[in-house]
């Protein structure tokens, strides 16, 4: 594909408790950072997300009684999946990979960071309306098109995939700077659910 300076990769979530070792860690997530890295100096806009979450976060199964790690429960906002305690702020889990080149972020967006509303998107919370600002930040950028790389892919990729496809933007997934969870065959259904709002799959070595 053809880069320009209105092209921004988004990078998201490379964080220690998604990757080997963590809280909740994503099968072979480390290795999306030496992608990341190679692709990053391609591109005139970077921005990273980085979940954010208080202790007393709604959307931890330790905050609901017996409830069990990937059950769920009903909140205002629809169904959420309750997770086990991760990317809590100030952990070290919430921190970056250490091998992510962090220096190349011109923008960090820390989401789900409200103890009552979980945020997988990197444009909005789980309510569909919360802005998370990223928008209006591209938006002044003159950015219109978005590259995708980070964790996990059926979840906080697959999310703000689909909402800045939504929102106009032409959106390109990199596949091998991607790694799922895959909880129930929650992979499949992000990819259909992408493919059908027009979303691109692409290897880095085409960029």
């Amino acid at each position: 594909m053809d880069l320009t300076n209105r092209t921004a990769i988004l990078v998201i979530d490379v964080q220690n408790d998604f990757c080997p070792g963590g809280a909740l860690a994503v099968n072979n997530g480390d290795l999306v950072v030496p992608v990341i890295n190679r692709l990053l100096p391609a591109f005139e806009v970077c921005v990273f997300t980085q979940d954010w979450h208080p202790r007393d976060h709604q959307s931890f199964a330790a905050n609901h009684g017996d409830c069990e790690p990937f059950s769920t429960l009903d909140m205002p906002y629809g169904t959420q999946l309750l997770w086990p305690m991760h990317c809590v702020q100030d952990t070290d889990g919430a921190d970056f990979h250490e091998d992510l080149d962090i220096d190349k972020a011109q923008m960090i967006v820390r989401k789900g960071f409200r103890p009552h509303i979980d945020s997988y998107s990197a444009f909005f919370e789980n309510d569909r309306r919360t802005s998370t600002g990223l928008h209006g930040y591209l938006h002044e950028r003159g950015v219109d098109s978005i590259v995708l790389a980070g964790l996990a892919t059926d979840y906080c990729v697959g999310d703000s995939a689909l909402d800045a496809a939504r929102l106009g933007y032409e959106v390109t997934l990199i596949e091998d700077a991607c790694r799922a969870i895959d909880l129930e065959g929650s992979l499949a259904t992000a990819i259909r659910h992408m493919r059908e709002a027009g979303v691109k799959f692409a290897h880095s070595e085409t960029l």
